[in-house]
């Protein structure tokens, strides 16, 4: 079954509606005072919450007819109906603004029914008006205290031997494979070894007998058999070997040609 049309009411899409951007403390203070005035008088359903007070200077083109503005300045100031607010500002500086996106406001009843309700004319900021700077303050202040509060409590166990602490029959074999005891348990890599240095010369000796062993030695593998430090290898390979870049030996150290003949000359000897 297709979905029921709706229908846009449109009766008051032309009239002019000021669009104001409210702070959480005014939004929560005009909900209490809704509610109040809701519970006291239940015929009115549209409680007034605040009023707006709008300031024009008309003396002000009289004095300086020179610089006499197109349009007059308007201020505008906001003051909540509700006096039991505690150190909520009362009072509101209103700054308007023309330049904005055309917008329209929309509403729908608790029955579905849809309408436009107007026009955006005025965009309007808000911000506590000069005469209630101190009760801001020290709104301020006491938000500032109230998230300072720690939240956490420590509660004393009255059972001291440790048995509500016990795992359960069942669930020893539920620890999961990555916990912090096994990672602790993991035996070290061979490269995180550190590892000692030994005299050059008997280092040199034992190179020598590793190439007689076999002619082709691999970097890693020289370190795993001498135990030495990667970067004393490398010294010692650099002038003792030659690197295949190339080949089928290639990545692998063999003697230079003359520690070659000099080695075999020891093994004929």
């Amino acid at each position: 079954m297709a979905e029921e049309a709706k229908y846009l009411e449109t009766a008051r899409a032309d009239r002019s509606v000021w669009l104001m951007k409210c702070p959480p403390v005014v939004s929560r203070a005009w909900q209490a005072a809704s509610a109040s005035a809701s519970s006291s008088d239940a015929a009115n359903a549209n409680p007034v919450v605040a009023k707006v007070v709008l300031s024009l200077d008309l003396l002000r083109p009289e004095e300086r007819p020179e610089e006499r503005p197109e349009e007059p300045t308007l201020q505008f100031k906001m003051e909540l109906a509700q006096t039991n607010t505690g150190n909520t500002p009362k009072s509101y500086s209103l700054n308007m603004f023309k330049d904005f996106v055309p917008m329209c406001v929309f509403s729908e009843s608790n029955q579905g029914k849809l309408s436009c309700e107007g026009k955006v004319e005025h965009k309007f900021d808000m911000e506590p008006h000069s005469d209630n700077l101190a009760n801001y303050g020290k709104l301020c202040r006491e938000r500032t205290q109230k998230y300072m509060v720690k939240s956490r409590q420590v509660q004393v166990l009255d059972n001291d031997h440790g048995m509500s602490m016990r795992p359960m029959p069942g669930l020893v074999g539920l620890i999961p494979s990555g916990s912090k005891e096994k990672k602790k348990q993991a035996p070290a890599k061979p490269s995180d070894v550190k590892r000692t240095r030994r005299d050059r010369t008997e280092m040199e000796n034992i190179i020598f007998k590793l190439f007689e062993r076999q002619p082709n030695w691999a970097l890693k593998a020289l370190v795993q058999e001498t135990d030495q430090p990667e970067q004393f290898l490398k010294e010692i390979l650099n002038d003792l070997c030659v690197y295949n870049k190339r080949g089928p030996n290639q990545g692998t150290h063999e003697l230079k040609p003359e520690y070659k003949k000099s080695t075999g000359d020891t093994d004929a000897a």
